[in-house]
């Protein structure tokens, strides 16, 4: 169940069942030469409506702008800063809390965003505490929590047995793979050089990292990519985060 195509009818009958809602999240980012720019955002927000599908959860919109400052230097990159995300995800926690909803599940697939996401859900909770409107006598308590599909226990083994070392850090194959899965019309076949691309630290302005990593690949080779390798990816990154969504409702 996707809350964009809800009528407000709907959700309200959904909080009667459920007060628990993932929310894609990801980033509009370079990746590489074959790479689709909304990568991050496309591989989390599949998984997220499989799982809406499959499991009747419902599904919020995907935020997909995230802080991608470092790749800045590659034409259609869109980044927010740090503050900006946070204060967009202070007010789309606070909408929904308003509604009841009180477990809310990030679904992320940027890397460069959970240093924010985790400094936001710290804001949110302090913001409570200091407020005093954390007791959940008053009014229930609030969890929140991210999770990364790429680090999940089934996508880490497939990638593993799939890629090996040609998996790097980003615009790696199995993200390249799962987007391709979720809009195969947009499929690219670039040739590589080097086919490994040199690895090394993100932690740097939009300059540099062009400087170290100057096709966007950091430690990959995305040309193993393939549709039917997305499939299966699709298949582990859902069982990894409905077996974490479970166990975060039930928190």
């Amino acid at each position: 169940m996707r809350l964009q195509h809800a009528t407000w009818q709907e959700v309200e009958a959904y909080l009667q069942r459920s007060t628990g809602i993932i929310v894609p999240i990801g980033s509009t980012e370079q990746h590489g030469p074959n790479g689709l720019v909304g990568t991050d955002a496309i591989c989390p927000e599949a998984i997220a409506w499989a799982l809406g599908e499959r499991h009747d959860v419902l599904v919020g919109p995907t935020q997909s702008l995230g802080m991608a400052q470092h790749h800045l230097a590659f034409p259609g990159t869109i980044s927010l800063r740090p503050s900006t995300l946070a204060a967009v995800l202070r007010d789309t926690v606070d909408s929904l809390v308003r509604h009841g909803f009180t477990h809310v599940f990030f679904l992320n697939g940027h890397g460069g965003n959970i240093a924010t996401v985790q400094a936001a859900f710290a804001e949110i909770h302090a913001e409570r505490s200091l407020n005093g409107a954390g007791h959940e006598q008053a009014r229930g308590a609030l969890n929140l929590t991210l999770f990364n599909w790429f680090m999940g226990k089934r996508v880490h083994e497939l990638a593993e047995s799939l890629y090996g070392d040609a998996e790097g850090g980003h615009a790696t194959p199995t993200e390249v793979s799962l987007s391709w899965f979720a809009r195969p019309e947009a499929v690219k076949q670039v040739e590589m050089s080097p086919r490994i691309a040199p690895s090394g630290s993100a932690m740097c302005d939009a300059v540099t990292f062009r400087q170290r990593f100057p096709d966007g690949r950091m430690g990959s080779d995305p040309s193993l990519a393939s549709v039917e390798h997305g499939e299966r990816i699709l298949e582990a990154g859902v069982e990894d985060a409905w077996e974490v969504y479970q166990a975060f409702i039930a928190s």
